[in-house]
Formats: C-alpha cells, sequence, structure tokens
C-alpha cells in the first residue's frame, strides 16, 4: 500500500513508519522537525523565514494584537505547496485534530483537500484533542494534564481552549463526519475517543527498539535519578511534586542518591544526563505512558510515569514495569524510598521494563495492527 503519514510529535509515525516499510509498504511522512528536537521526516514543513531573529519583535507585537503568530501562518503556505505530491494514497493518517499547525481556517482547507485526493483517512487521539478535552473537562477528578490546570490557571493552559474555540470545532467536526476512523494511541485518550462512532481500535505506540539500547542497571554507588523539567509543560506534568520529593529525598538518603535536574536543556545534552540515570521522573498526571517514558523503559530505566488500572488490566501487568506516578509527595518519597533501600528492585523493573516494551511496543508488530485496523 502507499501510505501518507501527517504530523510527527515524538517519533510515533517514524517509528510507524520504519515497521511498515519493513513490511514492504511504500510511506511517506510529512510534518514540521519540532525545533530542537530535529525529527526526520520526508517533506519538511518546518517554518523557517518567521522565525529568523529580525521578526521576533514583530512576531510578539501582531500576536499580542491579534493572538497571530505569523509563524504559524508559515506552517500552512509551506504544507499546501506539498500538496501535489500528497494524493492518490490508499491510507491517510492525522497525527492529531491539529497536524499542520496553521490558522484553524487554512487548517481545515488543507484537511479537506487531503480528502478529496486520496482513499480511507484516519486520525490518532494523540495529545490534546477537543474530545479528549471535552471528556477531562466534563470529568474533573479523571487523573489527566487537565487536572493542575484547576489548581494552577497558569498561561502555560492558555493554548488548551483553544481547541473550544468555533475554528477548531468546525474541523473536529468534519473530521467526525468524513473520515474513516479513529484510533487512540494511549490510555489517556481511549475513553474520550471510544464514545465517538468513527473509532477503531486502540493500539498502543511503536517503537523502534533498533535505536534504544538495553543496558542492565547496576547500582554501585548512588541511586542516580533524573529529572528532565520543561518550562513549557511544568505544570502539565506535575514537576512540582517530583521536586519537592526529590528535595525530602536527597535530605533523607544525602548519601546514596544523585539528583540530576535539568530545566529545558537541549535534547542531545537532555539525553546524555538521562543515559546515567537509574530512575528517570517522567509525569504525574497521566495514566499510561508516553514515548518519553516508553523509550526509557526500552533502555531499562525505571519510570516514574502513568500505570493506571486501565493500563495494568489491559496488558495483564502483575509484576511492576515502571512505577505509577501520583500528584502526591508523600507517595512519591515512599515509592523512591523503597527502590533506594532495594536496589535490586531497580535491576528487576529495569529488565522487566525492557522486556515489556519488546511484546507489547515494538514497531513491526504495531504496524501489523495499523494495517489490520486501516482494512477493516
Amino acid at each position: 500500500m502507499r501510505i501518507l503519514l501527517i504530523g510527527e510529535y515524538s517519533l510515533l509515525h517514524n517509528s510507524l513508519k520504519k515497521g511498515l516499510t519493513e513490511l514492504g509498504h511504500e510511506v511517506v511522512l510529512i510534518g514540521n522537525s519540532n525545533g530542537y528536537r530535529c525529527y526526520p521526516v520526508d517533506y519538511d514543513y518546518e517554518a523557517k523565514f518567521f522565525k529568523k531573529e529580525i521578526f521576533t519583535i514583530p512576531r510578539k507585537i501582531i500576536f499580542r494584537l491579534f493572538k497571530f503568530d505569523l509563524v504559524s501562518l508559515e506552517y500552512g503556505i509551506r504544507f499546501f505547496r506539498f500538496l501535489p505530491k500528497l494524493r492518490d494514497f490508499d491510507v491517510v493518517q492525522f497525527v492529531n485534530e491539529a497536524s499542520v499547525k496553521t490558522t484553524r481556517r487554512f487548517e481545515l482547507y488543507l484537511i479537506k483537500k487531503i480528502v478529496k485526493n486520496n482513499k480511507s483517512i484516519f486520525l490518532l487521539s494523540c495529545g490534546l484533542d477537543y474530545m479528549t478535552l471535552k471528556f477531562y473537562t466534563e470529568n474533573k477528578d479523571y487523573k489527566s494534564i487537565y487536572q493542575p490546570s484547576i489548581e494552577n490557571p497558569s498561561t502555560e493552559f492558555n493554548w488548551f481552549f483553544d481547541y473550544f474555540k468555533k475554528g477548531h470545532i468546525k474541523i473536529h467536526q468534519y473530521m467526525m463526519n468524513n473520515f474513516n476512523g479513529l484510533i487512540a494511541t494511549d490510555f489517556d485518550y481511549a475513553d474520550a475517543a471510544k464514545k465517538y462512532p468513527i473509532f477503531s481500535d486502540f493500539i498502543p505506540y511503536p517503537i523502534d527498539l533498533t535505536k534504544l539500547n538495553f543496558k542492565e542497571l547496576v547500582v554501585a554507588d548512588k541511586v542516580i535519578i533524573f529529572l528532565g523539567i520543561n518550562k513549557y509543560s511544568y505544570h502539565q506534568k506535575g514537576i512540582t511534586y517530583f521536586e519537592k520529593a526529590l528535595k525530602l529525598i536527597e535530605e533523607k538518603y544525602p548519601d546514596k542518591v544523585e539528583v540530576i535536574i535539568t530545566n529545558t536543556v537541549p535534547y542531545p545534552v537532555y539525553i546524555d544526563l538521562y543515559n546515567k540515570a537509574h530512575i528517570l521522573m517522567d509525569q504525574a498526571f497521566s495514566r499510561d505512558q508516553g514515548y518519553n517514558a516508553l523509550e526509557a523503559m526500552a533502555k531499562g530505566k525505571v519510570v516514574f510515569t502513568g500505570a493506571e488500572n486501565d493500563f495494568t488490566e489491559y496488558y495483564k501487568i502483575t509484576d511492576r514495569v515502571c512505577v505509577n506516578a501520583r500528584p502526591d509527595v508523600d507517595y512519591l518519597v515512599e515509592e523512591l524510598s523503597f527502590l533506594i533501600e532495594n536496589p535490586n528492585e531497580i535491576t528487576a523493573i529495569g529488565k522487566r521494563a525492557r522486556a515489556f516494551v519488546e511484546k507489547e511496543h515494538d514497531c513491526i508488530m504495531i504496524a501489523k495492527r495499523y494495517l489490520q485496523t486501516w482494512v477493516k
């Protein structure tokens, strides 16, 4: 089959492409390179012109006056130029309801062009979208990244509610009425997505294990704990709970732990430091593991991330493959203390983490599941 993948946020589509091409399919990936992360794509619509330093101040002025970013327009224009190459595919899959990340009106226009010129069209529920945010706001006790916005209504969460604007709701409704299927990628999105008639399946994230080397964890001296902070998602990930817990852990075990904390550093620096760690603090408001957590688990790290009952029941988990993180400092301190005092358990969880990712997330196996879902 000829398959077009639109959008890339976390290497999901790159890993899926790897699995599909291994199975003999022709796959084209169009996306932006996502800034410093530099995700590989076949057709790159990354904004370059309006990201030049000379436009920094004009961009800020225009955004303050009109709530409009010139960069988003450039995304759309660059994507538009690729349209002649984005036709006659057997399957097209959008990574999100806002895959192009241009203005809402322009986004809908581009989506309609893709639908008109291709066969089956699918949408992933991956990252925040209208259906997920609506579900979160209607179920405030449901563990989700929406919960911290209730207690901390900071500017960090302003973009959440762009999905409730009239322009985006039109996109959502068009997709629900004209797409062939909807696929949820983890349990943070499944409960919301399955309420829609076009819901097709839940398919876990594909992981390219050939790029992630497993290294058995050995605690020779100190337990090394890593926390990588991104200032743009500080409250969403529950970083404040991790910071408070780690401060208490350092006081409790001054000779047994080494805590490494970074704040919005370049990706290569982040990876170099996280590779040294035994334990990775990922996020406290998730139900399932995202890409960052799964890659760390594949390397054999003990990851504090989402592992709620829906996750453990679905995969029939009996022995922990990660630690279910919660926005509760005392709980986090208790879990960290247990691992520090029982370093053999760190080694054991790391081994189980790798085995779990191999069993449930291998990109070729996951690609087969996508192919089955697309042709139902």
